[in-house]
């Protein structure tokens, strides 16, 4: 079951469900039974994130004996404090970087899976064909969020624009050696940063692979793209610490076969989602 994120009675539903003659038991440390199935909700970005779990819902997870329930969330911050305050049961939209800064910056307290695939950065522009036409003191729009800032950053390194970017650079504290072309970034949050593609006083605008994706872009129309090769930004699923019961763990596993490789290769073949195992 897919649906839109619905916080409210998400608890009355768990509930009913343990109470059912017959029905799914809540996420706990039940075996995963076909016969009697284990419910796990899971809060995750609409692409490309619930379309995977979507898959496992309808080909793997009826026999594994998991009833899978998917909430749909399309901001950064509402999955993490769901998963904290125990409206559902993991979540699958972040990687290693991000995780722990909310982790440190919020106080969360979760594990985590190994990848399940990663979504490259990318950058566009409505005003150049080409990386190399990016100007001297161009404006470059950019995530204000610092966990993925330095992710960009090394990109544009990559693409000949920056150099010397560290773990910890910050787009707006770059010295001249590392910023030789003299650009400037404008930082905003990642959801906003789609309509400054076409913003004319931008240059270039880079956008989260999620974000590209349900716009209905490709990569492939992109001026720069971040290479997937030893990418340490690979999405994975996050529960709470010392709560991976058997059901999150067979979830888990069930991500990690081969059947979502090939659904993650023959969905995205263009490379916009690559599998990370």
């Amino acid at each position: 079951m897919r649906r839109t994120l619905t916080l409210l009675g998400t608890g009355i539903a768990a509930a009913l469900a343990l109470t059912a003659c017959g029905g799914s038991q809540s996420a706990s440390d039940a075996t995963p039974d076909p016969a009697n199935p284990v419910t796990i909700t899971v809060g995750a970005g609409p692409v490309p994130h619930a379309k995977i779990l979507e898959f496992v819902d309808q080909n793997l997870a009826e026999e594994a004996g998991i009833d899978l329930k998917i909430e749909e969330m399309t901001d950064y911050q509402t999955p993490n404090i769901a998963l904290n305050d125990g409206s559902i049961d993991a979540n699958y939209f972040q990687h290693l970087a991000f995780l722990e800064q909310q982790m440190k910056d919020k106080g969360y307290k979760f594990e985590h899976g190994a990848g399940v695939h990663i979504e490259p950065y990318a950058g566009f522009s409505s005003k150049h064909k080409d990386i190399k036409e990016i100007p001297d003191g161009g404006t470059i729009a950019i995530t204000n969020d610092p966990a993925n800032q330095p992710r960009a950053l090394k990109m544009l390194e990559a693409a000949g624009l920056l150099k010397d970017i560290k773990e910890d650079s910050a787009a707006l504290t770059l010295t001249d050696a590392q910023n030789p072309k003299g650009l400037k970034f404008e930082e905003n949050q990642p959801e906003i940063l789609l309509p400054l593609i076409d913003d004319p006083k931008v240059d270039l605008a880079i956008i989260n692979g999620n974000f590209i994706l349900e716009a209905g872009m490709s990569t492939k129309d992109a001026l720069v793209v971040e290479s997937t090769k030893d990418n340490p930004y690979a999405n994975f699923l996050v529960w709470r610490a010392g709560e991976e019961t058997p059901a999150i763990a067979k979830l888990d596993e069930l991500l990690h076969t081969p059947e979502v490789k090939n659904y993650i290769e023959k969905t995205w073949p263009s490379g916009d989602v690559t599998p990370a195992f």
